[in-house]
C-alpha cells in the first residue's frame, strides 16, 4: 500500500454545516439535501445544509444579534488554536448556510411585537441583504445554543470527490418546531426528512449518493433514537478531527481515517471502520456495511 500522490496544495476553506434533526413517531429523522447535479463539488450528493464561511459572518454584531459572547463560541467549539472570530463565525455560518438552504432558522424574537419569521428572512437574504441587517431587520437573536460541535472533517490532500479542500466543522441541533424545510432549487434540488440508518440502506442500494463525513455521521446517529441522546452524547466530548489520508493498493484507492494502521495518527477518530475503499466512484466501508450498524 503506497501513500496517493497528492493533487492539490489547496488550503481548505473553512466552513460549517449542521446536521438538523426532529423526532417522530417513527423515529428520529435527519434532514438531508441533495446538491444540483450541476455543481463543481459533490454534485447530486446528499448532505447537511452548510458552507463555506463568509467573512461577514465573522463582524456579525454578537452584543444584539447572537445569544452568546464570542468568547463562548469559542470555548464550546473547543478548538484553541482557532482564533475566536472565526470560532463564532462557523456558527454563524452554519445557522445562515440553513437559512439559504433548507429554510430553517434558529432565532429567537428580541421583543415582544416581532415574530420569527424563516420566510421573510430567507427571502430577504436570498434577494441580497446582508445576513445581519436581516436579523436586524426582523428584530431577531440567532440562537447559537442550539448548536453543539460534532466533529471536524478536512478534506484529504488527495481528494476523491472534486478539486477544492474543505475544513468543515458539523454541528448537531434540533430543528426549529414550526418551520418547514424546503430545498432552494438552485445549490440543492430535494429535500427530505429521513431515519439515518434508512439513509445508509438507500446509500448502500444505490438510490443516493453520500460522501464519507456525512456516512459516517449518518452512523453515529443512527445509534441514537431520540435528539436529546444526540445532543447529550455531543455534549460530553470534544469534537474529533478527522484528515483522512489516501493509499493506493492494487490499482484501489483507501481512504484511511485517524486510528487505522496505515494512518499517521494512531489514536482513533471514531467508532465503526477506519477505512473506505474507493470503487466504482463509491465509497464503500471496510467490512462492508454491516460494519456500521453497531458501531
Amino acid at each position: 500500500m503506497q501513500p496517493a500522490p497528492h493533487t492539490t496544495s489547496e488550503t481548505p476553506r473553512a466552513s460549517a454545516s449542521v446536521a438538523l434533526l426532529r423526532n417522530t413517531d417513527h423515529g428520529m429523522e435527519v434532514l438531508l439535501l441533495r446538491r444540483t447535479p450541476q455543481a463543481s463539488t459533490m454534485a447530486g450528493v446528499y448532505v447537511f445544509p452548510g458552507g463555506k464561511l463568509d467573512t461577514a459572518d465573522t463582524t456579525l454584531d454578537g452584543a444584539h444579534l447572537l445569544d452568546q459572547s464570542a468568547a463562548d463560541l469559542h470555548h464550546s467549539l473547543h478548538e484553541p488554536g482557532t482564533d475566536t472570530a472565526t470560532a463564532s463565525g462557523l456558527y454563524v455560518a452554519a445557522l445562515r448556510e440553513a437559512l439559504e438552504e433548507c429554510g430553517l432558522l434558529l432565532a429567537e424574537a428580541v421583543h415582544q411585537s416581532a415574530a420569527v419569521d424563516a420566510l421573510r428572512a430567507r427571502a430577504l437574504l436570498r434577494g441580497g441583504m446582508a445576513f445581519g441587517d436581516v436579523l436586524t431587520l426582523l428584530q431577531l437573536r440567532l440562537q447559537t445554543r442550539q448548536l453543539t460541535p460534532w466533529s471536524r472533517w478536512i478534506t484529504p490532500l488527495a481528494p476523491s470527490v472534486g478539486p477544492r479542500r474543505f475544513d468543515t466543522r458539523f454541528f448537531v441541533a434540533p430543528a426549529p418546531a414550526g418551520q418547514t424545510a424546503l430545498h432552494d432549487n438552485e445549490e440543492t434540488t430535494e429535500s427530505v426528512w429521513i431515519q439515518p440508518r434508512t439513509a445508509l440502506e438507500q446509500y448502500r442500494d444505490g438510490q443516493i449518493e453520500l460522501v464519507p463525513p456525512q456516512i459516517m455521521t449518518l452512523a453515529q446517529l443512527a445509534q441514537h433514537r431520540q435528539v436529546a441522546s444526540v445532543l447529550d452524547a455531543a455534549r460530553r466530548q470534544p469534537p474529533p478531527t478527522i484528515l483522512p489520508e489516501a493509499y493506493d493498493c492494487d490499482g484501489q484507492r483507501i481512504i484511511c481515517y485517524p486510528g487505522d494502521a496505515q494512518h499517521s495518527v494512531r489514536e482513533r477518530a471514531l467508532p465503526g471502520p477506519t477505512r473506505m475503499h474507493w470503487q466504482q466512484q463509491r465509497f464503500i466501508p471496510e467490512g462492508g456495511f454491516d460494519a456500521l450498524w453497531n458501531l
